[in-house]
C-alpha cells in the first residue's frame, strides 16, 4: 500500500488539486482513482486557464461554441462544464463506495460574484443543474456576502464547497452556516442524508504573507518583542492555524447541537486543506501534508506535491493532532512579533478574491485569444 492509500486508513481523503481533459481522455484520472487512492478533483479559473491554453484537446469545441456565436463566458462555461461532468462520472464508483463521503469534483462561481449574495445564489443554482451530476461540488468563496448564499444553497440541497477561509471566525461563520442549513431542512422534514460540503482553508498564503511581515518587522526592529528569535516562528503560521481550525472542527461536530442533527444521519462539515503546494524552497516540498493527517479532513494535492508525498512523505495517524502545546506557542510569538492574524486573514481573503478575478479575466482573454489564432491557421490552411 503506497502512502497515498495509507492516508484513507488514517481517516483522511486526498484530492487532485488540477483538472484537464487530456488527464480525463488519456485514463490518467481514473488510473490515480484505480491505483493511487484518488477520492476527488478541485478545480478554479487558474487551473482550467493552464488546461485550455496549453492543450489543443479543447481546441474543436471552441471552434464550434464560437461559430454559434456564444459569448466567450458561455464558452469557458461549456467546456468547463464538460470536463467536471466526465470527471464526475469517473469519480461515481468512489462517490457510491463511500456512500457519498468522498467522489466529488468542484465548479466555481464567478469569482467577481464573490460580493453579490443574489448573483451567487442564481450561478450556483444554475451550475449545479447543469452539470447534472450528484457528485458535483460548487464553490463559493467565505465572503460576508457570500456566506447566507452557503447556507441557503445547502439548505436547498446543493453541495458546497467553501473556499478561501484563512481565520477561525470565519470557520464557525461556515459551519453555522452548514448547521442552520441543516436544521431549517430538519424542521421542514426534509432529508438531510446527501448534503455534503467542505469548508477549504488555504495554507501556504498563509506562510507567505506572514514570513514577509515578519522579516519586514525584523529588518525595522519596530512592532515586535526582541526577546524572541524570529526564525523560530517563520513558516509556522498555517500549519498552527490549520490545527486550531481542527481543534474547532472537533467541538462544533460533537457539542448537543450538532449531536441532535447526527441522529438524523447527517455528515459533518469537513475541514479540507488547499493551497498545499510548498512555495518556499528552504521548506519541505510536504510541509502542509505531514503534520495535517486526521480523520474526517480533505487535503487537496496538486500534481507535483502528491509525487514528493507519495516519493518521501511521512504517514502518522492524527498528526494534527500533536505538538498543540507548540502550536498555541507559536501563536502568541507571532502575536508578540506584531503579527495579528485577524488582519492577515483579511488582507489574503482580499488578495485571493482579486487573484481569482484575474485569473478568470485572463482565461476569458486567452480563451478568445486561441480562437482568434485557430481561425487563423484554418484560413491559412485553405489559403
Amino acid at each position: 500500500m503506497n502512502r497515498l492509500q495509507e492516508l484513507i486508513k488514517c481517516g483522511q481523503s486526498y484530492w487532485l488539486d488540477n483538472l484537464a481533459r487530456l488527464k480525463i481522455t488519456s485514463g490518467e484520472l481514473e488510473r490515480m482513482v484505480r491505483e493511487e487512492g484518488l477520492r476527488g478533483v478541485t478545480t478554479n479559473p487558474s487551473i482550467f486557464n493552464k488546461a485550455i491554453s496549453n492543450s489543443d484537446a479543447y481546441d474543436d469545441q471552441i471552434v464550434k461554441l464560437f461559430k454559434e456565436k456564444r459569448p466567450v463566458k458561455e464558452v469557458y462555461e461549456e467546456l468547463a462544464v464538460e470536463d467536471v461532468q466526465n470527471a464526475c462520472d469517473i469519480m461515481r464508483p468512489v462517490y457510491d463506495k463511500s456512500d457519498g463521503v468522498d467522489g466529488f469534483v468542484s465548479l466555481e462561481v464567478s469569482p467577481h460574484l464573490a460580493n453579490d449574495t443574489g448573483g451567487t445564489m442564481a450561478e450556483a443554482r444554475r451550475l449545479f443543474k447543469k452539470v447534472n451530476r450528484e457528485n458535483s461540488f460548487i464553490k463559493i468563496p467565505a465572503t460576508p456576502e457570500g456566506l447566507p448564499a452557503i447556507e441557503q444553497m445547502l439548505y436547498e440541497g446543493i453541495n458546497i464547497n467553501i473556499t478561501l477561509i484563512f481565520s477561525l471566525a470565519t470557520y464557525k461563520a461556515v459551519t453555522d452556516a452548514y448547521i442552520n442549513a441543516l436544521e431549517r431542512r430538519v424542521a421542514e422534514g426534509k432529508p438531510v442524508n446527501r448534503i455534503r460540503s467542505v469548508a477549504s482553508f488555504f495554507l501556504s498564503r498563509i506562510d507567505t504573507l506572514v514570513d514577509g511581515l515578519l522579516s519586514e518587522r525584523a529588518a525595522s526592529k519596530i512592532g515586535w518583542d526582541h526577546s524572541f528569535d524570529i526564525n523560530d516562528v517563520m513558516g509556522k503560521a498555517a500549519v498552527a492555524n490549520a490545527k486550531q481550525a481542527y481543534q474547532a472542527f472537533k467541538r462544533i461536530f460533537s457539542g448537543e447541537r450538532w449531536e441532535a442533527l447526527a441522529q438524523k444521519d447527517t455528515m459533518v462539515q469537513r475541514p479540507l486543506w488547499a493551497s498545499t503546494s510548498t512555495k518556499n524552497p528552504k521548506y519541505s516540498d510536504v510541509r502542509y501534508v505531514d503534520p495535517l493527517i486526521g480523520r474526517n479532513t480533505v487535503t487537496t494535492l496538486p500534481e507535483e506535491t502528491i509525487a514528493a508525498f507519495a516519493n518521501h512523505g511521512t504517514v502518522a495517524e492524527d498528526s494534527i493532532e500533536s505538538d498543540m502545546e507548540n502550536v498555541e506557542k507559536d501563536l502568541i510569538y507571532l502575536k508578540l512579533c506584531g503579527v495579528e492574524m485577524v488582519t492577515v486573514s483579511q488582507r489574503l481573503l482580499d488578495d485571493g478574491l482579486k487573484r481569482f478575478k484575474n485569473d478568470f479575466d485572463t482565461l476569458l482573454e486567452n480563451l478568445t485569444e486561441k480562437k482568434n489564432r485557430i481561425m487563423q491557421d484554418v484560413i491559412v490552411l485553405k489559403g
